[in-house]
């Protein structure tokens, strides 16, 4: 199944980026967009931060740390649930026999 791509125009830290997408990634990708946007802005605003390659690579920072700490949080509870399904799989047990 084809899926037919199409350009589209994204604008981020004052450029505009061409991108060739899905369709199906667009709100998404706008989304991002937006996102950067408010964050480059908030650092601007919050630090007098003027160089975009500065309030970009904070903005990276931030978004990175954001990711690291999400699969760490994953990590953690999916190791709290083995437990919880090793327990009740001993608890399973114990009542068979």
């Amino acid at each position: 199944m084809a899926t037919d791509k199409f350009k589209i125009k994204l604008s981020i830290a004052d450029r505009v980026y061409p991108l060739t997408i899905r369709p199906e990634q667009e709100e998404g990708l706008r989304k991002a967009a937006k996102r950067i946007n408010e964050v480059i802005k908030k650092f601007e605003q919050d630090y007098a931060v003027r160089d975009k390659q500065d309030v970009l690579a904070m903005s990276a920072l931030q978004f990175a740390a954001e990711i690291e700490q999400n699969q760490l949080s994953s990590s953690s509870e999916l190791k709290q649930v083995e437990v919880k399904l090793g327990e009740l799989d001993e608890m399973l047990k114990n009542q068979l026999n």
